[in-house]
């Protein structure tokens, strides 16, 4: 065979110019035979690359560097006469190791001693198409969000006025098991709406520099409880591991949902591991894994020991309402959705690693920062919270405007209504003695309840502001129209919750 790489290297040319070009292409090339399909010469990349030596590729023929499963596809290009044409095809191949990589292909025919052969050049486009696949992939689940994030946004609304009505008629009410029924029901879609807040990442986060270590070793007790006695936790947490800019709860949320998570994966028990650690992402890493930053990082790792996943579920796992389990097994499909909003909302990244039967890891990269960690943000509440006060409520859904105003009068305030910002301005100019309270939704039509305030506070500069919304989204935050320390009050609430807040603002 040695000897007929020599005559095909003669009739790629009749002068050794020709063959060392062949030979110094940094790219794999190569030539066969057009019938026995056998491989008539290779140059030094292919042997490189494909990790096959120069005599072991000439005993094989090209479908060798085929997985099995394309063999065949092959096999018909060849007999319709496509392969071999001077243009550019998408192929898989199998490199030694057995590791499948994407290639494209430039052939064309030449003669070689008298027979047809083809000359192909192979460029691995693996990594473009992986990149490729992960940018489908970020965009269909960016309008994912943006889809899901309207949708919780106006059913946010709807399930305010369905609570809030329930709890006004309970009081009157001589049979309170359906209005229990109601609010429960409320309560649930209450829950599922925040799940898809969180995945849409457009719920309302409070960040504060944080202690990743501090945050998982605190659940230890918890997490036990969740996944029951027959998995055994373990935790390793890493030293010097950077505080992080987050969410506290959501944090902790985020280890919750995946343990759960975790749970299902090991019906018959198993092992649970915790892991932190330290790590600097260098720019080559981020070369290949476009969702992350380059710099230092505390990283967050959940393994399990459990059936592991197929690499159809491991795509679609972060969709909303995507699930594995049966009909019968209770499951939203929003857990991870919910892990996924949240990391992405706290500028982090999150990877799975799982193979069926084999376990699966879940890896979170939150940035570092060099802020030092703050303490809990939690503090007392007034013990009343009623009052006198008068407040003005711009809402632009009539029904929800009407009982905030039901809500907040029954506590003792005086209430007026506003559709829009330029009511709102005329009711504050008009009102004698003044606007204690500006409770508004952060979008609305026309101007915006961040452009109103500004307007509002410039006439009157005690006025205190409480904003509003089932959602607020990301750019809002980001461009300062809402900050992480302003007021703010989340859809749906309660009379409860919405008298507790109003007065921690005045108060403040």
């Amino acid at each position: 065979m040695a000897g007929l790489e020599e005559e095909a290297h003669e009739g790629l040319s009749d002068d050794a110019g020709y063959r060392m070009l062949f030979e110094a292409s940094p790219l794999p090339t190569w030539v066969y035979d057009a019938e026995t399909l056998e491989f008539l010469a290779v140059n030094d990349a292919a042997v490189r690359h494909y990790g096959w030596s120069r005599e072991e590729f000439l005993a094989m023929r090209i479908t060798d560097i085929r997985p099995t499963g394309d063999v065949d596809a092959l096999l018909t290009s060849i007999r319709d006469g496509s392969v071999g044409r001077p243009e550019r095809e998408l192929w898989r191949h199998q490199r030694r190791d057995g590791s499948i990589i994407d290639v494209e292909i430039t052939a064309g025919r030449i003669v070689v001693d008298g027979r047809d052969a083809a000359l192909v050049v192979s460029r691995d486009v693996t990594e473009r198409r992986q990149m490729q696949e992960r940018l489908v992939a970020a965009e269909k689940m960016e309008a994912i969000g943006r889809l899901a994030g309207g949708v919780a946004h106006d059913f946010n609304n709807l399930l305010t006025v369905i609570s809030g009505y329930a709890a006004i008629l309970r009081e009157n009410a001589t049979a309170t098991e359906p209005l229990d029924e109601i609010e429960h029901a409320a309560e649930q879609a209450a829950a599922l709406t925040h799940q898809l807040l969180a995945f849409s990442r457009r719920q309302v986060l409070r960040p504060q520099v944080v202690d990743v270590n501090e945050i998982v070793g605190g659940m230890g007790p918890m997490l036990q409880r969740i996944i029951g006695d027959d998995v055994q936790v373990a935790g390793r947490l890493g030293d010097g591991v950077p505080p992080v800019e987050a969410d506290r709860a959501q944090i902790e949320r985020v280890v919750l949902n995946l343990a759960a998570n975790v749970r299902d994966a090991m019906p018959r028990g198993g092992r649970l591991t915790i892991e932190t650690a330290d790590v600097e992402l260098e720019a080559s890493y981020v070369a290949t894994h476009g969702e992350v930053t380059p710099g230092r990082h505390a990283v967050l790792a959940i393994s399990d020991t459990g059936i592991g996943m197929s690499q159809e579920v491991r795509k679609r796992l972060f969709e909303p309402f995507f699930t594995t389990k049966d009909g019968g097994g209770g499951g939203t499909g929003l857990g991870l959705a919910t892990v996924f909003g949240v990391v992405k909302q706290s500028g982090g990244s999150i990877f799975v690693y799982s193979e069926e039967c084999r376990g699966s890891a879940f890896k979170i990269y939150l940035p570092a920062t060099s802020r030092p960690v703050e303490p809990s943000m939690d503090g007392g509440k007034p013990a009343s919270h009623r009052g006198t006060e008068t407040l003005v409520v711009v809402e632009d859904d009539a029904s929800l405007r009407t009982l905030v105003r039901i809500m907040l009068g029954d506590c003792g305030y005086q209430v007026l209504e506003a559709a829009d910002a330029d009511s709102a301005m005329e009711l504050c100019g008009e009102h004698p003695g003044g606007v204690d309270l500006l409770l508004t939704d952060v979008v609305m039509p026309d101007i915006g309840g961040r452009a109103l305030a500004d307007r509002l506070i410039a006439l009157f500069p005690h006025l205190r502001v409480l904003f509003m919304s089932g959602y607020s989204d990301e750019a809002v935050f980001r461009h300062g129209m809402i900050r992480p320390d302003t007021a703010f009050i989340e859809k749906p609430f309660s009379q409860a919750a919405l008298a507790r807040k109003v007065r921690d603002v005045l108060d403040g």
